[in-house]
Order: structure tokens, then sequence, then C-alpha cells
């Protein structure tokens, strides 16, 4: 097997040692300068990115003053230099007569910046956030619009300012969210795919891309174990929409006629999913006409699990009462505590009353990656579609959501409308590739080429032992926290996925004899404490309640540059922000 490189876990252990040399992006930078001129240039300077916070080090510094000079080995004259950027406006831009020029100029700074904003997100003496007020920020920012034109160099400042307030989110200490990391294969592929602007609605504007579509849905599909990799699918804007598809495919299975006659042809429908499910399954019942109150929330076991017992009383109570159930959404990795639905047991069920079975695999699908993590999925292959986002687990750059479909055709039957004006029916190439008119859009961005490229520079293996460090990251923390002096886990065991839900009681409440106040106290103490966070720079991680729970920390890890040094960090600065509430 290759070496996983970014991901290989040679040299770490128990102690959060890392192999990773902390200035192993600012080294790739000054590599990169060697082909591309001063791209990657003035890194701190451009940004003013950690301002107030430690000094550049030592590595950084080498950077900044090998980009004061050029690389050109003779007195510099170059170009870019004397082009005064405060005259020129973006009708001096390609298409514009003798634009080439201007247009590399403006370019390359715009490189500049984004090649400083990659470098700094890897440092970890830079801030994940530089923290403003939304007063504060617009009120010491123009962000108006006007009539008049701006000149470039102004729209370069509107672009720093941009990335200066971003949140980093492939910071190696940003835990905020699901989908966090930022890899370089993966960027550079959307920059590529911005670069093309095309479409995929048809073979014959993006006949590239529908191919890498069609042939990594038809990997995707192999992978849940579907025979030969048939069936159907689509990348979609996000798990959300991924979700709606499935309940969109799964009413028109069983009652094809409401594609035209509308929901009042057909009787009320009922759908089940889990009371720790994505909300994304009730607003798509709310989109599609079906209903939030027809959606029937099944309980879910101490550790977040669908239970199967309730699951089959209450489709038969529907039943009784009329309704007519047609979904079934069992969860692959909930948002929250990161359960896994017990799938074969749910597709008993949904076989026995002839109900679509769809997996919310959003966060879990990844899973399927790892031979040691996807038992954890067993039964997944029994479902008729699952949505699966390579934007979480995977660290593809946003968007990567697809919906995978067992039944060929359904969804093109589901959704055309065979538009004659794009969807011709006498073109000299083979029609099943215009893939558009299975998809409630019309423009579909190229969303493909991502994980493809990825997956070539990876390959399976790559994937896998990316995922596979994550849950050991994971699995790091939990036994780090689970017995130590102040902390509650939220329920018991180790974490199904790489979710760590957590108390965290300072002192002054970690012995109080009144429950009632202690819940009140507890309650205050992630929100005070990520505000603060937040307000430092540090690190940020999410909070929230669930049920009758009060507010508790959710961890979630799913940046491959995440090591051991950075979990230690979060339980530290966690205690020091939190020591005094």
């Amino acid at each position: 097997m290759a070496s996983t490189g970014f991901w290989s876990r040679e040299g770490e252990n128990a102690a959060g040692n890392s192999n990773q040399s902390p200035s192993t992006p600012r080294a790739w930078c000054l590599a990169a300068q060697k082909f591309t001129g001063d791209l990657g240039s003035k890194l701190y300077a451009l940004l003013n990115v950690g301002e107030g916070n430690k000094t550049a080090s030592s590595a950084t510094k080498k950077v900044l003053a090998a980009s004061e000079n050029c690389d050109c080995n003779k007195p510099c004259n170059c170009s870019k230099q004397n082009l005064d950027l405060s005259n020129l406006y973006s009708t001096d831009l390609l298409p514009a007569s003798d634009g080439d020029l201007a247009t590399i100029t403006f370019l390359q700074e715009v490189v500049d910046l984004m090649l400083a904003y990659i470098v700094t997100s890897f440092d970890r003496s830079t801030k994940v956030i530089d923290f403003h007020y939304p007063n504060e920020l617009l009120q010491t920012n123009n962000w108006d619009l006007s009539d008049e034109p701006e000149t470039l160099e102004n729209v370069l400042l509107n672009c720093r300012a941009a990335l200066k307030y971003a949140i980093k989110t492939g910071h190696p200490r940003y835990f905020n969210q699901l989908s966090t990391g930022l890899d370089m294969v993966g960027l550079a592929a959307e920059w590529l795919t911005s670069t093309a602007n095309t479409n995929m609605f048809t073979y014959e504007v993006a006949p590239v891309f529908v191919l890498l579509e069609y042939v990594t849905l038809r990997k995707m599909r192999e992978i849940i174990g579907w025979q030969d990799g048939q069936g159907d699918g689509i990348f979609s804007p996000g798990g959300a929409i991924s979700n709606m598809y499935a309940m969109l495919v799964a009413r028109f299975k069983m009652f094809p006629e409401v594609k035209e006659k509308g929901m009042s042809s057909v009787p009320r429908l009922a759908a089940f999913t889990s009371e720790h499910s994505h909300f994304s399954i009730k607003k798509g019942a709310a989109a599609l006409g079906i209903g939030t109150d027809s959606v029937i929330c099944i309980k879910a076991d101490e550790s977040g699990k669908m239970m199967p017992l309730d699951l089959e009383r209450r489709i038969v109570e529907a039943k009784q009462k009329g309704l007519v159930p047609f979904f079934v959404s069992a969860t692959a990795g909930t948002t929250v505590y990161g359960a896994f639905d017990p799938l074969h047991a749910v597709a008993d069920i949904c076989k026995k009353h002839n109900i679509w079975m769809h997996v919310d695999g959003a966060w879990g699908g990844s899973l399927l990656m790892s031979r040691k993590h996807r038992w954890k999925l067993d039964g997944v292959e029994r479902a008729n579609s699952v949505t699966w986002n390579p934007h979480k687990m995977m660290s593809v750059p946003l968007q990567s959501s697809a919906l995978l479909v067992r039944e060929e055709g359904l969804m093109q039957n589901c959704n055309q409308l065979q538009a004659c004006y794009l969807f011709q029916q006498d073109k000299h190439y083979d029609l099943s590739y215009d893939t558009g008119d299975k998809a409630l859009q019309c423009g579909r961005h190229v969303d493909i080429f991502k994980l493809w490229l990825m997956w070539r520079a990876k390959g399976t293996f790559g994937f896998e032992a990316q995922i596979d460090k994550c849950l050991e990251l994971s699995e790091y923390l939990y036994n780090k926290i689970k017995d130590r002096e102040g902390y509650e886990m939220v329920f018991d065991g180790k974490p199904q996925h790489t979710n760590v839900c957590f108390w965290y009681l300072p002192p002054g409440i970690r012995y109080l004899e009144d429950k009632e106040e202690r819940r009140r106290r507890l309650h205050k103490v992630a929100p005070a404490i990520k505000a603060r966070m937040m307000e430092n720079g540090t690190t940020m991680v999410s909070y929230q309640p669930q049920g009758d729970k009060v507010n508790f920390f959710r961890m979630v890890i799913s940046n491959p540059a995440a090591t051991f040094e950075d979990i230690d960090f979060l339980i530290e600065e966690i205690e020091r922000l939190g020591q005094d509430l």
C-alpha cells in the first residue's frame, strides 16, 4: 500500500506527539514559489491574519524573506510589479482588448491571497477565527454596493477582508461542524471546476464531468453492496436535498400518478424516522406537501439508535388510522450522538410492510470506505436509497452529496419532463448521459470533479486511512475524559462515530447538591465556554441540548489535519476557559 502521507500515524502516540512538522505547509509554499514566481508571497502581510496573536514562526519568516525577492535571476523588471491595479477596473480584464496582462496580474494577486490563507489555516499559532460581533464588522468595513465600479485594488482589499474574518474550517483545531478540513487536491479540483464553468445537465456541455459522475456513482453503489454497482443516483446540493429526493422517489414509486395529479390523488401518507434523525426529513415532507405532521418520530435508545419494536408498533398504528406508510428513513450516523440505526432490523420491517427504506448516511456513510468500521452499516445494501456526503468524513470541499437509488430508471421517470430546448431526443449520442432531466434542478454545479480527483490521488486506501485516524482520535478523546475529574459523558459506552458528547463541570458547580440548581447552571457552561473560545479564536467546538439533557459539548472529528496534540489542547482549553464559571 502506498504511503498515506498526511494521514500517516507513524510517530504519533498517546502522549500527543505528531510526526508532522509545524513548518510543513510553509515548506510546501516555499517549494511552490520556485514554480510560480512570486505566487504565495506576502503570506502574512496580505491577510494580516493573526494580528495581535503570536508572532510568525521562524519557518514563516524564511518564507517571507524568500518572497521579497523575485526568482527571475536578473534585475527585477517583472510586469506584475509595474502594473498599477489602483487605476484598473473589471472592464480592463479579459475579454477586454489587451486584457491579458491585467487579468494575469489580478488573478495572481488573488492566488497570493488564497495561498496565504491556506498556509495560515494549517498554522496552529494562528487563530481559528478573528471574531467580531456583527455590528462591529458592519461599522469597520464598507460592504455596501454602489452604482460606480471599484478599482481592482479595492476589489482585492475586499477579498482580503473576506478571508481575514472567515472561519478557518481547515484549521486543525476547528471542530465545530461535521464538514472540516482543507484538502489540497480537492481545492485544486474546485479551482479547475470554476474555470471550466459548465453545467451538469447534458453530456454535450459537460462530457468529461458527466462521465466522471457516472463512474463515481457506480463505484459508490458497489461499495454499498448493490450487485455490479447497478442502480441510479445523482449529486445534489447537500444531504437535506438528497433526503428529499429519496422521499420524492419513494412517493412516486408507490403512487406514480402523483407526478401529474398532485397530492389530492393519493391517500394521506406517513413517513417514519428516528427522534434523533436530521431535521431535513421533516423539511422534505413539508416541501413535498406531505406535511410535517405525517412524519412519525420513532423512539431511540440511550445511545441514540432507533428502536425497531417502536417502529413496527407505530407503522401498525398508522395503518389503523387510515394512513399509508410509504417511507422509513434510518440514520447511519446521527448528527448529535453519531448513532447508527440497526439497519437489518429496519429492513426486515420495511420488507414486511412493503415500505421504501432509505438510509440517511450523510454523516456516517463514509465509514463504508473503512474495512475496520463499515460493519456499523451492515444492512445498508438492503436499502432502496442511500444519502452519502463525501464533504463530511472524506473532507471533499463543500459541496459533495450523493443520493444513490437501487432501482435504475426510477429517478428519471419520477422527475423527467423532456424539455425540448435542452433534452432533445434526436441528438447524435447516447441520451442516457443527459442526466439533468432526473434532477429537480436545471442548472447543476459540477460537484463530482473534487471527489473523483481526490479518489484518484488517494485511492480507496487513502480515504480509509483518513477515516480510521479520525475514529482513533475520537476514541482517544473519549478514553481521556471518561474518568477525568470535571467531565461527565452524555451516554455510556464508546462513541459509535467521531461524535463525543460530554459535559464539563467547572469546580464551582461540581459538588452542588441541589440538582435543579446544578442543571440550571450547567446549562450555561457550554455556551459560555464556546463564546470565550470564539473571542479568543483558539478553537471551536459545538454544543446543544438534547431532549431533557441540558447543553453539552458535541465534539466531532472529521479533519485529517487534527492530531492527538490538538485533542489535548482542546481539553486544556475547555478547562482554562471554564475554570471560573
